[in-house]
Formats: C-alpha cells, sequence, structure tokens
C-alpha cells in the first residue's frame, strides 16, 4: 500500500473522483503543509496555519498506478489559479502534490512539465509539487461529505462553477 496526498481546493469535491476505483483503499480529508500542529478546520479557513485542505489516498499500486492518480487530480482542478479553486479563495484552498518519496517527485515533476508542454492552458501552471509532512485528518463531519451529506454536496459543487471548468478543460 501506498499514499498519495492532493491538495485541490475543498477537500469535500476532492474525494469522490478518486473515491471509486479498484486498487483504492481509502481517501480522507485532511490538512498538510503548515506549522500549526492538530489544527482545526477552523484553524486552516482562517488561512493563519500554513496547511491546505487535502485528500490522503491510499492506493495499491499494482492495481492503480501513481500516474493514474495524478491524471485524476490534473482533471479536478484549476492548474492556473494561483488563488484557491473556483469560488474557494485563500491559501488553504491552493493547489499541490504532496510527495512522499523520490519516485513520487518524478512522477509528478513528469506530469506537470507534460501538462505544461500540451498547451492546454494560456496561462502558466502554478500547482506547486512539495515534500509531504505529517497529515492531519480532518474532522469526522469532512469525511466523505458526499455521501453524508448528498444534497449540500451537490449545492456547493454546483455553486463552485467546478464542474462548469472540468467540462470546458477536460472532457
Amino acid at each position: 500500500m501506498e499514499k498519495a496526498t492532493f491538495a485541490g481546493g475543498c477537500f469535500w469535491c476532492m474525494v469522490k473522483p478518486f473515491d471509486s476505483w479498484d486498487g483504492i483503499h481509502k481517501v480522507t480529508s485532511g490538512y498538510m503543509g503548515g506549522t500549526l500542529e492538530n489544527p482545526t478546520y477552523e484553524d486552516v479557513k482562517k488561512g493563519n496555519s500554513g496547511h491546505l485542505e487535502v485528500v490522503e489516498i491510499q492506493f495499491d499500486p499494482a492495481v492503480f498506478s501513481y500516474e493514474q492518480l495524478l491524471e485524476i487530480y490534473w482533471q479536478q482542478i484549476d492548474p492556473t489559479d494561483a488563488g484557491g479553486q473556483f469560488q474557494d479563495r485563500g491559501e488553504s484552498y491552493t493547489t499541490a502534490v504532496f510527495v512522499h518519496t523520490e519516485e513520487q517527485r518524478e512522477k509528478a515533476v513528469k506530469s506537470k512539465e507534460t501538462l505544461e508542454a500540451s498547451g492546454k492552458f494560456s496561462k502558466p501552471i502554478v500547482t506547486t509539487i512539495r515534500d509531504a509532512k505529517t497529515f492531519y485528518e480532518a474532522e469526522e463531519y469532512h469525511q466523505d461529505f458526499y455521501k453524508k451529506s448528498p444534497d449540500h454536496y451537490k449545492e456547493d459543487r454546483a455553486q463552485s462553477g467546478r464542474d462548469e471548468f472540468i467540462e470546458k478543460n477536460w472532457k
């Protein structure tokens, strides 16, 4: 089993795209990248913890590769937006690939370079590739939010503009 960690704006919207594939064992919402130990959602939302909202994915690389995870990841975000993602603004909603190994770093860098070279976006790709730090699991009510509160999830996602962006740029 390996771990992959991605920041893609609101973690509610980042769980479902990874959650239904063979080889993906668990997708957990949480926080990473900052300096505050044991942050709460309120700490992270205020923007003074340095943490980003992330999803940590436990996966079997023999069944579902890290490259496949990266492909799904890029198609969930606007990699050119340095100020957050869609309606969610601020540092805690910015994008990053947190790498756990040197092999993941090499694959993430190659994937980002391939996206940059594709010409898909007219603006520069600003998503960072960072070393994974301590992962702090988000509060229970954030876990599997799309399953626990499907109406709220659909409403929030519809208001965000994420789906329109994905449809325009990735479909």
